[in-house]
């Protein structure tokens, strides 16, 4: 029943999306996603450059125990990729 549940659309209703983050002229949003029983750091970075807006979609292998954690280190994360890479993460 499960299965079925899962390709219906069935069970646990999504997670709501967190507010964007504005970091040093970049929006950052975190997206974590579960995965074994964790959630796993994900994130997008954007920005408009040139009138049109440019994503740096990132995953880490870094898994925590819960939503609110991982969602606190991507973005602690997402900021590190900022100041290290700026406009060169579209590149």
């Amino acid at each position: 029943m499960s299965f079925l549940k899962k390709l219906f659309g069935g069970g646990k209703a999504p997670e709501p999306e967190a507010a964007p983050e504005e970091y040093n002229g970049f929006t950052i949003r975190a997206t974590p996603y579960q995965e074994a029983g964790q959630w796993q750091m994900c994130g997008v970075i954007s920005r408009t450059v040139g009138g049109e807006l440019k994503e740096h979609r990132f995953v880490r292998a870094d898994r925590f125990p819960s939503r609110e954690d991982a969602m606190a280190f991507t973005l602690q994360k997402a900021r590190q990729i900022v100041d290290l890479s700026g406009n060169r993460i579209f590149s």
